[in-house]
């Protein structure tokens, strides 16, 4: 899972630079379409007149800054930050381990088969409601309403996940 991370990020890093690349050849090939595009931007902020000429002149006087301009405001990407793949790759592999463990966990202390089953959903049910409050919680989200839902998805994934499993176990 940890390697799903680090995947992730270098098609986002690719995207971006493909981005970029094309933004580069507009601005050369069709410069006053590219020039209309910020002046459309700045417009939308309600900037007109001289002062609109005065800044879109500033942005287009740099080729970088223009086209780190069209890449944010015109395409809404920011560059990816490639120190953030290790760290999201482990955050990744460490909660997913983490998570794996709750469920497991009453098999791995040895309860018998029918009570460890009760205690894996009750837990499983309870880190689903705990992990999306948190996520509510960093989000800004209502941490109650995040944490039925989480309840809800991952339960769902889990019983079609046992399901599934018991048609191929027996």
């Amino acid at each position: 899972m940890g390697l799903a991370g680090i995947s992730r990020r270098v098609p986002d890093q690719e995207d971006y630079e493909s981005e970029e690349r094309r933004e580069h050849e507009e601005t050369q090939r069709l410069r006053q379409v590219e020039l209309e595009e910020v002046a459309s931007i700045f417009r939308g902020y309600g900037l007109e007149g001289r002062v609109l000429d005065q800044v879109t002149a500033a942005i287009v006087s740099d080729e970088k800054r223009w086209v780190d301009f069209m890449m944010r405001f015109e395409l809404g990407l920011e560059r990816p930050d490639p120190r953030r793949a290790p760290m999201s790759a482990g955050t990744i592999a460490l909660s997913y381990n983490a998570g794996g463990l709750v469920p497991l966990m009453p098999y791995i202390i040895g309860l018998e088969l029918q009570r460890a089953l009760l205690v894996s959903i009750g837990c499983t049910g309870i880190a689903f409601v705990a992990f999306g409050a948190v996520k509510g919680r960093l989000t800004g989200i209502n941490m109650v309403k995040s944490g039925l839902q989480t309840l809800l998805v991952g339960g769902l994934a889990a019983g079609a996940a046992f399901y599934l499993a018991s048609l191929f176990g027996q």
